[in-house]
C-alpha cells in the first residue's frame, strides 16, 4: 500500500475530467432546454445555463461557433443543441461545450430574420419619411447583382424594351454564399462613387432562404439605407420578403418589376403626350370660341357703338377736377406765402445782424446815460470838494496863524494847557513861517498870579 493514499485537488479532477473525455456518450450530444443567464463576452463567446423543469447544466459556446449562429441566443429561448460534455479544471464542474444550436419549434434563419428585423425597426430604418422618390426619368440606371444569371438578363431586357433612352451601369457582385454581404457592401459603395446614377436596383432572381440570406445580413440593409441614391429592392419571387426590402426606397416583387418601376414605358409617354396634346387642342379650341363670342358680344354692345357716350361723362368729371385743383393749387400757394412770409420775419427777427444792430442801439443808449450820469456825479464831487476845501481853509490852523496864533508842542505834542508847562522846560512854538524853540521861563493858571 502506498505511503500517501491521498489525492490532490488537481489530480483528482484530472483524473474525473479523463473520464468525461473517454465515455463516447459525452461527445457530440444533442440536448434540448431553455437558456438561461446568457452571457456575451466581449472576446465572442457566450455563456448561459441550459435548463428544464428539473436540472440545469453551465453550458459555453466559443467564438468560433457562436460566429456562425444566424440568430441571438436571448434569454428564455428553447434551443436544441449538440456539444461535448466534459469538466472545466478550474472549478471543478462539469460543463456542456456547444458546437452547434438552434431555436427548438421555428428555424434559425427564420428567427434571426424577425429578431433583426424587429431590432431595425426599433432604430427606424423602415420609417417612410426616410423613403427617396424615384426620379421620373432616369439617365442612368445602376444595378447590383450577379454579372451572369437571370436577374440582370430580365432588368436589361425591361429597360431596352421600356425606355431605351436610359443606360444601365452593372456593379457586379456576389449574391449568395459568405462572400456575398461584403461583395454587395462593395457594389452600393461604387455605385455611390459613380456620381452620375439616378436610380439603383439591388436584388438577385430566387431561391431558398439560405441562397436570399446575404439580403437578410444587418451590414447589407445598412449599407442600403445610407446610400445616397434611391433603391429599388428586388430579391427573389414575389412571395420572398427581405430585410433589404424593408429597408430600400421601394421593394419590388421580382427583378423585372423593378426595372419596370425604375423607368417609364415609352409606350405610355407616348400615349400620355398625345391624350394631352388632345386636351391642349380641346381646351384651346373651347378657350378660342369663348374669346370669339365674348368678341362678337362686345362688339354688338351698344355703348361700344358710340365710344365717345362712354367716356363723356369722365370728361365732365375730369374738367371739375383741374378746376378744383387749380384753385386749390392756388389757395394753398397763397397760405403757404403767407406762412414763408410769417416765418421769414421771424427768422429776420432772430438772425444775428438783426440782434447786433439792437445791440447796437442799446448800447449807445446805455452810453449817453453813462455820460450823463457821470457828468452829473463830476459836478457834484466837485462842488462837495470846493465847499470841503472851503471848509478846511476856514479850519486850517496857518491860517489862523496868520492873524497872530501860534502852537506850542512839548516833546513833540500840542500843549495846550498850563499844567503840562514847568519852568525851564523846552518847548517848541510853532509859527506862519517856522518854528521857535524856547524854554519856560513861568507859568501862570487863569485867574492865578505867578508861581
Amino acid at each position: 500500500m502506498s505511503e500517501n493514499p491521498y489525492l490532490s485537488v488537481r489530480a483528482l479532477t484530472k483524473y474525473i475530467k479523463r473520464k468525461f473525455d473517454a465515455d463516447p456518450h459525452l461527445r457530440n450530444v444533442y440536448v434540448k432546454g431553455e437558456l438561461s443567464n446568457v452571457k456575451r463576452h466581449p472576446s465572442g463567446h457566450i455563456y448561459f445555463t441550459l435548463k428544464d423543469e428539473h436540472s440545469r447544466i453551465q453550458s459555453a459556446m466559443f467564438r468560433s461557433h457562436a460566429g456562425q449562429l444566424k440568430f441571438k441566443p436571448e434569454e428564455g429561448m428553447n434551443v436544441l443543441i449538440t456539444g461535448d460534455v466534459t469538466v472545466y479544471e478550474a472549478s471543478g464542474q462539469y460543463q456542456l461545450y456547444v458546437q452547434t444550436m438552434q431555436p427548438d419549434g421555428i428555424g434559425a434563419l427564420y428567427l434571426a430574420f424577425e429578431q433583426l428585423k424587429e431590432s431595425l425597426q426599433k432604430e427606424g430604418l423602415f420609417d417612410p419619411r426616410f423613403k427617396m422618390p424615384l426620379p421620373t426619368f432616369p439617365a442612368k440606371v445602376g444595378v447590383v447583382t450577379a454579372s451572369s444569371g437571370a436577374a440582370i438578363q430580365d432588368i436589361c431586357s425591361t429597360i431596352t424594351r421600356r425606355y431605351p433612352l436610359a443606360d444601365i451601369v452593372l456593379f457586379p457582385a456576389v449574391v449568395q454564399g459568405p462572400q456575398a454581404a461584403p461583395s454587395i457592401i462593395k457594389s452600393i459603395e461604387q455605385a455611390e462613387n459613380h456620381g452620375a446614377i439616378d436610380v439603383l436596383i439591388v436584388g438577385r432572381g430566387g431561391g431558398s432562404i439560405e441562397d436570399l440570406w446575404a439580403f437578410n445580413e444587418e451590414s447589407v440593409a445598412r449599407a442600403i439605407f445610407s446610400c445616397k441614391i434611391p433603391v429599388i429592392s428586388a430579391v427573389g419571387h414575389e412571395t420572398d420578403t427581405t430585410i433589404a426590402d424593408f429597408v430600400s426606397d421601394r421593394r419590388a416583387p421580382t427583378p423585372t418589376a423593378a426595372a419596370e418601376m425604375a423607368v417609364p414605358a415609352q409606350e405610355e409617354l407616348f400615349e400620355r403626350m398625345l391624350d394631352r396634346k388632345r386636351a391642349l387642342y380641346r381646351a384651346l379650341s373651347h378657350q378660342l370660341k369663348h374669346q370669339r363670342k365674348r368678341l362678337h358680344t362686345l362688339q354688338s354692345a351698344y355703348p361700344l357703338q358710340f365710344p365717345d357716350r362712354l367716356y363723356r361723362p369722365f370728361t365732365e368729371r375730369l374738367s371739375g377736377l383741374e378746376g378744383r385743383l387749380i384753385r386749390s393749387r392756388q389757395e394753398i400757394l397763397g397760405s403757404r406765402t403767407a406762412q414763408f412770409q410769417k416765418y421769414q420775419g421771424l427768422l429776420a427777427s432772430f438772425s444775428p445782424q438783426h440782434r447786433i444792430r439792437e445791440e447796437d442801439r442799446h448800447l449807445t443808449l446805455l452810453t449817453e446815460r453813462l455820460s450823463r450820469a457821470a457828468f452829473q456825479d463830476l459836478r457834484r464831487e466837485k462842488e462837495r470838494f470846493q465847499s470841503s476845501l472851503r471848509m478846511l481853509q476856514a479850519l486850517n490852523p496857518l491860517t489862523i496863524m496868520e492873524r497872530g496864533y501860534a502852537i506850542v508842542y512839548r516833546d513833540g505834542e500840542v500843549a495846550n494847557r498850563v499844567e503840562s508847562m514847568e519852568v525851564d522846560t523846552t518847548i517848541q512854538i510853532q509859527l506862519q513861517d517856522g518854528t521857535v524853540d524856547a524854554k519856560v521861563q513861568s507859568v501862570t493858571r487863569a485867574g492865578e498870579g505867578d508861581i
